[in-house]
This record gives C-alpha cells, sequence and structure tokens, in this order.
C-alpha cells in the first residue's frame, strides 16, 4: 500500500456521508436530497433505479403504507419509468389538501395501466419523462382543476404522464397499441401530457 494513501476508519466515513447529506438537505428540496444519500449509502440497481425505499421525508406525506406499495410496484417489473416517479406523484397538495396513497383494495387496478404506458414508452423509444398523476383520492381530486368527480384516477387505473416526444405523437402510438389489442380504455391529449387509462371501453379526447 502507497505509505501516503488516507485511511479513513469506517466509522468517520459513514460520518462524513451523514454531513453530505446534510449539505444536500440544505441546499435542495427534502426528498431529492435524500434520495442522493440513498444512492451513495445502497448504490442503484442495474436498471438505474434507486435501490433505497421511501425515503423519510416522504413516508409523512405519504403515509406508513408507501414501503409496502412501492414493494407492488416494483414487482410489476417497469422497464421505462420510475417506481420512485410514481411514488413521488402520490404526494402532492393543493393548499391543505394532500393527496393520498391508494386504499389496498385498488392497488391491483393500476397494474394494466403502468404495463400498457410502459409498451408505449418502449415504443417510443424513450423513458417517461414525468408522472404527473396517478391514483387521486377524492378529496385531492376536487381540488384538481377541470377534474371530472368521477375521474379514472379515483379509482387507480389512470396516469398523466409527459414524454420529451408531443402529446400528439404519445397519443396517436397509444392509439395505436390499443388497437392491436394492448389495452382497452381512455386516451387523452392534453397541452403538455398525455392521459392513459384502463376503463374497458374506448375513448379518445
Amino acid at each position: 500500500m502507497d505509505k501516503h494513501a488516507i485511511i479513513i476508519p469506517r466509522r468517520r466515513l459513514f460520518g462524513l456521508i451523514l454531513c453530505t447529506g446534510t449539505g444536500l438537505l440544505m441546499g435542495a428540496g427534502k426528498a431529492d436530497a435524500m434520495w442522493n444519500v440513498m444512492d451513495v449509502l445502497g448504490g442503484m440497481d442495474q436498471g438505474g433505479s434507486r435501490k433505497a425505499g421511501v425515503p423519510p421525508s416522504l413516508r409523512g406525506v405519504i403515509g406508513p403504507g408507501g414501503e409496502a406499495y412501492r414493494k407492488f410496484l416494483a414487482r410489476i417489473g417497469l422497464r421505462r419509468m420510475s417506481v420512485n416517479d410514481i411514488m413521488d406523484s402520490h404526494a402532492k397538495a393543493h393548499g391543505r389538501i394532500h393527496n393520498s396513497l391508494p386504499p389496498r383494495q385498488l392497488w391491483g387496478n393500476i397494474r394494466a395501466t403502468l404495463c400498457s404506458l410502459d409498451k408505449v414508452a418502449a415504443r417510443l423509444g424513450e423513458p417517461v419523462g414525468e408522472v404527473l398523476s396517478v391514483y387521486r383520492s377524492p378529496a385531492y381530486n376536487a381540488t384538481c382543476p377541470g377534474a371530472k368527480s368521477h375521474s379514472y384516477h379515483i379509482r387507480n387505473n389512470a396516469i398523466d404522464v409527459r414524454f420529451n416526444s408531443s402529446p400528439k405523437r404519445v397519443a396517436a402510438m397509444a392509439r395505436d397499441l390499443r388497437k392491436q389489442g394492448l389495452f382497452s380504455g381512455g386516451i387523452g391529449r392534453y397541452p403538455g401530457f398525455t392521459h392513459i387509462d384502463t376503463r374497458g371501453s374506448n375513448v379518445d379526447w
């Protein structure tokens, strides 16, 4: 070993990492900073997703069931979107009205929608850029501009996303795959994002 090499005891190294995490918390959003620290400690998996569970900064927002729901989503095996981005979409609020995770009895409803969107992304040749909305609690949905009281987001089988590609191209690809029998549901094109759901009947807007 090089006599000039600096050997840092394991305990001191861990302390340095924690100090780095504290600095990140001061200079960035809490959720992003915690993910960064978790990446240092736990690394990334083969697909580039974070190995860490739900960070402490989000646990108080999305509730105690967050880790179980994250594991449920991870088991779906999505390739073109981040489970963490899906989770983060539930930690939103309009004023004092906070969104939440879906009730456990609705968890399975999102599987077909996520798998269909994953295939749309694969055909586009790009990952999902941003997950804007998945499940919405009835109270939170009521505060969303233009949202219908019977929105499929309340049933946890709808998703709003952004891609690098235009919403026009995304919607056209989704309709093409739906025509091939990939799924049955609604496809909505909005300025800046695309809506996809698996309601069981085909609707476009």
